[in-house]
């Protein structure tokens, strides 16, 4: 996969039934399908007997029910969430609910930078407002139960709060929406960061793990290779992009409609957050300029 990354859209599993996929993992699809959640949002259950419940997914009743269907008259232990967007984390709490297990992981929604004057939330209705972890877990800490251990790993980009999560008895990695096998993770400021989102990849380079298991889709395999792959992705967009500025380019739909020719119109607006978050990395690096602070109607050149 050097300079190439391939993308595996085969994954079809049926909403809502429970799937054995490893020793100590069970994964539920929610029917949730969708543009930016592929077949559904992927919660997993970890461990039997006292059991962990990771991104117990969107408040859809027939979730939760197919959730302790799987769970039957085991111990729920912990809730665990990766990040608060509204297809990951409303769950928990209708899940808590049910079976009084606390809610752990990432604290409470917030931006990775603070609105400009004028400026609008472009990722209004997608954050979760209303989470409130009973523990919030910093890089490296566990949570740990009969035969697993989960460690926490900060890893900020597509969420400002997005956590992973290790299990280090099968040298797994539950990555969220951070790295996903079917797509691309959508950086959408004010709620991502192009900047903190190449770093947590960077960080996940350097890991070990054999497989991740993803907030959507199916696992991605030799994750070293397909993150490395990622990041190669990420850096020719950045040089379209520059290659459009030097061609005379200035806005970012402009720059859209250059480089994402043939794109579904329903996914042009996070094409364009998309652009507009490199933008705000590259304005950063000196690679790019505008008047002010970078916005999405705002006007760019090359350096």
């Amino acid at each position: 996969m050097s300079g190439e990354l391939s993308f595996d859209v085969t994954f079809d599993a049926s909403p809502e039934i429970p799937v054995p996929v490893s020793p100590l993992v069970r994964r539920i699809v929610a029917a949730n399908p969708g543009p930016f959640t592929f077949t559904g949002t992927c919660s997993y259950i970890v461990g039997r007997g006292e059991v962990a419940v990771v991104d117990p997914g969107p408040d859809l009743p027939a979730h939760q029910d197919a959730l302790l269907e799987a769970i039957g008259h085991e111990r729920v232990a912990a809730i665990l969430v990766t990040h608060t967007h509204r297809d990951h984390s409303p769950g928990a709490r209708a899940l808590q609910d049910r079976t009084g297990a606390p809610i752990i992981g990432c604290g409470p929604h917030r931006r990775a930078r603070e609105l400009g004057a004028g400026e609008t939330d472009t990722m209004e209705g997608s954050g979760d407002l209303a989470h409130r972890p009973d523990r919030e877990l910093a890089d490296g800490d566990t949570v740990a139960g009969p035969g697993w251990t989960l460690t926490a790993l900060a890893t900020p980009g597509h969420c400002a709060n997005h956590l992973a999560f290790a299990l280090k008895e099968e040298d797994a990695l539950f990555s969220g929406d951070h790295v996903m096998a079917w797509s691309t993770t959508i950086v959408a400021p004010p709620d991502g960061s192009m900047t903190d989102y190449m770093a947590s990849l960077d960080k996940l380079r350097g890991r070990s793990e054999s497989v991740y298991w993803p907030g959507h889709g199916g696992p991605v395999r030799d994750p070293g290779r397909f993150v490395r792959g990622i990041m190669t992705h990420r850096r020719q967009r950045e040089a379209s992009i520059l290659a459009r500025l030097a061609a005379g380019d200035r806005t970012i739909p402009a720059i859209v409609e250059a480089i994402y020719a043939g794109l579904n119109p329903r996914l042009r607006p996070a094409a364009a957050l998309s652009v507009f978050a490199h933008l705000e990395d590259m304005v950063a690096r000196d690679l790019a300029r505008t008047e002010g602070d970078p916005r999405l109607d705002g006007e760019y050149r090359r350096a």
